[in-house]
């Protein structure tokens, strides 16, 4: 340390979720020396919290089972789905890239790939999922990151602003969380992995004012308030596709939550039957991603729905918020999932549909008569529901007691828009000129340039591409900082 110049490193990483882990790795295995900043008094960011899959292309797993895909499928499915918003040079660089660049580097480095989801908008499945989900491959990419030398992890520690000198960043100025403590960080380098902005309901808001008038719920890591997007944008970079906000549909309000903002994500209800405030079913539940049950849920009014399920049922619900699993890990803790499910007051129950119906405050004649339809579409044995086209091979019926209605709405969950980057991760501002020595990746940077996905996400291309720009941002700032040759060189 240095009293008058602050702390001096070759690389300085803020933020130490997917791109804190990435790019650490990338700047350490090519020499530098690294200090990673973290807001929160814990580490992982949305990465540690997340499902852990991601989208990627052409791998061993897929041909394992059979599966054919290329680059070209992928980029195609890419962009339709993106409804012509994303940006297509990213979208080509991560496609190319993704099997050798993330695949076979996390496998290289502690990840182990175990299976495969086909996700909404793919031709074939490559949303390929790691063992222990988001949790399991944070820890061992975090592991691999301390047995490569980077053992300053610095928590409680949120970065106020950029310095800038003579157009060049040099470092930041932090803030301890707890003591209001002013500390200099100086680097040959800084890569900005703050995440998003999907915990800040005002600036969620803000960039969507059309939603004021639902109930929109926070609902992604606790740090993801955006305040990334604000050192960077003070320091001159560019915003964009701010408006590109990924909403899940498959959440309802915490009730443990003081101000009444977060939700929690609901997981493990493939079984359920979705009918909407009035009791009726509206959609077909198969399709609960951000750009088709969102969208139908927030086409109702009000624009929140009740998901049912029966007793046999809710063995298998999850909830995605560390509070609900075991530590460090992404397995259920059954004692708190359970009592989730007695005590939410946006939970409902009945021991019976008809008492069901009263505690959701909506007819009972309206919901037997919704439940009965869709219970006699499975008994008659029918490929798909006539109604909404579910497929119904497997399916359950509502049928055992108890009964519970869990209170869906419009969860905020990822930004797509963000801080524009060139194709080496380093800022850009309003004339599109770089930012010397200042790079941005992840969620920060819409998840890899800017607003690699469009309006809408494939799934997996959130922590794919995040991961994949913190190895960019990590090996181009080391270069940058005198180590290395930069990535892919």
């Amino acid at each position: 340390m240095c009293a008058e110049k602050g702390i001096q490193t070759d690389v300085l990483v803020v933020g130490s979720g997917a791109v804190g882990v990435a790019a650490g790795i990338e700047a350490r295995e090519a020499g530098a020396e690294v200090i990673v900043l973290e807001k929160e008094d814990h580490l992982g960011g949305a990465a540690a919290i997340s499902g852990g899959g991601c989208c990627i292309v052409d791998t061993p797993l897929q041909r394992d089972k059979g599966i054919t895909d290329s680059p070209d499928l992928a980029f195609d499915d890419w962009i339709s789905w993106g409804e012509g918003s994303a940006d297509e040079e990213w979208v080509r660089f991560y496609v190319e890239q993704s099997c050798q660049e993330l695949y076979e580097w996390a496998k290289e480095r502690g990840v182990e790939w175990i299976g495969l989801n086909h996700q909404e908008g793919n031709t074939v499945a490559r949303w390929h999922r790691p063992e222990g989900g988001g949790p399991g491959l944070w820890h061992a990419l975090h592991a691999t990151a301390v047995s490569r030398g980077i053992g300053s992890w610095v928590t409680g520690t949120a970065v106020k602003s950029l310095i800038i000198e003579d157009g060049r960043a040099v470092g930041v100025r932090t803030e301890n969380v707890k003591t209001g403590e002013s500390q200099d960080y100086f680097a040959k380098a800084t890569v900005m992995g703050t995440g998003g902005f999907a915990s800040n309901l005002d600036m969620v808001l803000k960039n969507r004012p059309d939603l004021r008038p639902h109930r929109i719920l926070e609902g992604s890591h606790v740090g993801a308030k955006g305040d990334g997007h604000h050192v960077v944008q003070e320091a001159g970079g560019m915003l964009t596709h701010m408006g590109d906000i990924w909403f899940y549909s498959f959440a309802i309000p915490d009730h443990r939550d003081p101000n009444g903002r977060r939700g929690l994500v609901i997981r493990g209800m493939a079984d359920a039957v979705w009918v909407n405030m009035q009791g009726h079913r509206f959609h077909n539940e198969e399709l609960s991603g951000g750009g088709s049950g969102s969208k139908a849920i927030m086409a109702q009014e009000p624009a929140q729905c009740w998901a049912i399920i029966d007793g046999t049922m809710r063995e298998h619900v999850t909830v995605g918020d560390p509070y609900y699993q075991q530590e460090g890990t992404a397995i259920r803790d059954v004692e708190k999932v359970a009592e989730l499910l007695e005590i939410s007051p946006y939970i409902s129950r009945g021991s019976t549909l008809e008492g069901l119906a009263k505690d959701m405050n909506i007819s009972v004649d309206t919901l037997k008569e919704t439940i009965d339809r869709y219970n006699s579409h499975i008994d008659s044995g029918v490929e798909e529901d006539p109604d909404f086209g579910r497929l119904l091979a497997g399916r359950q019926k509502i049928e055992q007691a108890p009964f519970y209605a869990l209170n869906y709405g419009p969860l905020a969950r990822k930004n797509f828009g963000g801080v524009k980057t060139d194709l080496r991760c380093q800022v850009l501002d309003k004339n599109y000129q770089i930012i010397d020595r200042l790079f941005a990746a992840g969620e920060l940077a819409g998840m890899a340039g800017g607003h690699i996905n469009g309006k809408k996400g494939l799934e997996g291309t959130m922590l794919g591409p995040c991961l994949f720009s913190g190895r960019i941002a990590g090996a181009w700032a080391a270069q940058a900082a005198g180590f290395g040759r930069g990535f892919g060189t």
